[in-house]
């Protein structure tokens, strides 16, 4: 681990477990942990990569009565994570074609910017009876009913379902979603207002995008509730999703049934305790690692995704990365790659290979390997 400190090296600054980091990055985590809203030294994960406002692969923490939060550095997908179901088949128990899975999986989850199931599902509703958007939440009609019909849907981008076998022949489920509509929506205002307050307090940024509400703002209690509910919802989002997928796996062998479910968010906020001091600490692209917390860290399409429990590590706030990390950005991979060699690395697998050319951005190639991202986080 590198520790960036002060040019007089009188304060540390950030923590590094990156060992490949480009320069825009490196720099981009010097001002978030300059920001008044952050408190303590700023870790950046071994996947980290450029964002906006903080960078990917870093964790902000916070006194949680003189510090505050940075609506763009917690992102706009709140509570995006991972879920990993385990079951309790072999891989020999499978169907030796798993198109029909896939295509399955394909209408029973539907996936894309602002696609949503045609009606809300009653567990969906259920869901959102038990758990309604905080007082105040300033949202349209349209937006809330967008939240129902939208819970149990995957979304675009890196978000994905796949099926999965370890090094015992055991198989698994893997997924990974967000907040969706509702979640960006709520986010994107309080960025919005973080600014303006900036503005209106002649608060001096050196990235608007770091815009930020301390605790004693008015406007923070509004923002900590809308994140923690967007949270809450795509933890449920997951949720439904995995028991959509592993009800159309139940379709092809009817004797699977759910050994095991691992849940981990990375992209959020939470207030702990660390070292006896109340933090809020923020995740941008990062999982919790307390001792003995398990975790879900997928690697690129085509390859490893790691289960793991974390060993409790003080100096990263008890934290780890979210994944491989991108080393192409989204132009740059559609730019650079081949979608032929794409589909040679996907030999021997059951994938949506009629879209390679869409799905680019996703290669292998595209992200950090796996394997190096894990050999620099093990403490």
């Amino acid at each position: 681990m590198e520790r960036i400190t002060t040019n007089d090296g009188t304060t540390e600054l950030v923590r590094n477990w990156a060992t490949d980091l480009d320069g825009a990055a490196r720099a981009q985590a010097l001002r978030a942990a300059g920001s008044p809203a952050v408190t303590e030294p700023l870790a950046l994960m071994p996947d980290a990569h450029l964002g906006a406002g903080a960078t990917i692969g870093s964790v902000l923490a916070t006194d949680a009565v003189t510090g505050g939060l940075i609506p763009s550095a917690v992102g706009v997908d709140l509570g995006c994570g991972m879920t990993a179901l385990k079951t309790n088949l072999a891989d020999d128990e499978l169907p030796d074609d798993l198109r029909p899975l896939l295509d399955a999986w394909a209408t029973d989850i539907p996936a894309g910017v602002g696609q949503a199931h045609s009606r809300t599902g009653r567990a969906a509703n259920r869901w959102l009876e038990a758990n309604p958007l905080p007082r105040g939440s300033e949202i349209e009609s349209r937006d809330h009913e967008r939240a129902h019909t939208q819970l149990g849907t995957l979304g675009s981008g890196n978000h994905f379902v796949e099926g999965s076998v370890n090094a015992a022949g055991e198989v698994w489920i893997v997924l990974h979603s967000g907040s969706r509509g509702i979640g960006n929506k709520l986010a994107q205002h309080h960025i919005r207002a973080a600014k303006e307050l900036a503005k209106a307090e002649g608060r001096i940024l050196e990235d608007p995008d770091l815009a930020y509400f301390l605790a004693t703002d008015p406007q923070f209690e509004a923002y900590r509730a809308d994140m923690l509910w967007a949270q809450d919802y795509a933890l449920a989002n997951r949720d439904l999703m995995m028991d959509a997928a592993l009800g159309a796996l139940r379709a092809l062998v009817p004797h699977v049934a759910e050994v095991d479910r691992i849940r981990c968010h990375h992209n959020y906020a939470e207030r702990e305790t660390h070292d006896g001091r109340d933090l809020w600490v923020t995740r941008k692209g990062a999982i919790r690692a307390r001792a003995g917390d398990r975790g879900v860290i997928p690697g690129s399409m085509g390859t490893s995704t790691m289960i793991v429990e974390g060993l409790g590590s003080h100096e990263s706030y008890c934290s780890a990365s979210h994944g491989a990390g991108r080393k192409l950005s989204r132009t740059k991979a559609r730019k650079q790659l081949d979608a032929a060699d794409f589909a040679r690395q996907m030999q021997g697998r059951t994938w949506q290979q009629e879209n390679a050319t869409k799905l680019l951005d996703e290669a292998p190639d595209a992200y950090k390997d796996i394997h190096d991202v894990m050999a620099d986080q093990e403490d």
